[in-house]
């Protein structure tokens, strides 16, 4: 019922290391890759629609990378999510058109699902995520 693309997923596991390391420390993108064993040019892609929305900060050059734009405790998951993504869908119905009469055949399942998954993603941060990634120096840029 839940599908969280590739690039979310990249996204909020690269915002989640980002939010373990220390705020000053830029991470690039092939050193975030390696850190999280996958390609780098997946990754430089998803990391450039959170740039443009303002959730990290990137400077290129040698002593480059990317760090967060905001404290960690400031980004919440949704943010990131629909960053990548879009707005969240709170689709309560399987067909793209209403067929059932009266009560949906899954009862409020779908609607019970969205609910949570907008809560949790709206109440959590990235400094809730962080503590799950280990700072490791040697992916540090």
């Amino acid at each position: 019922m839940l599908r969280i693309s590739d690039a979310a997923s990249l996204g909020l596991h690269a915002m989640a290391v980002l939010a373990s390391v220390d705020d000053s420390s830029k991470m690039s993108v092939t050193s975030l890759a390696k850190r999280l064993a996958v390609s780098d040019h997946h990754l430089a892609k998803v990391m450039q629609r959170l740039n443009k929305h303002g959730l990290v900060s990137s400077r290129r050059g040698p002593k480059g990378g990317f760090v967060l734009a905001r404290p960690s405790d400031e980004i919440s998951l949704l943010e990131v999510f629909e960053a990548i993504e879009g707005p969240l869908p709170n689709k309560t119905c399987l067909m793209n058109t209403r067929v059932c009469n009266g009560t949906c055949i899954l009862g409020d399942l779908l609607y019970s699902i969205n609910r949570m998954v907008r809560e949790h993603l709206e109440n959590n941060t990235l400094a809730d995520m962080a503590s799950g990634f280990e700072p490791k120096k040697d992916f540090l840029t």
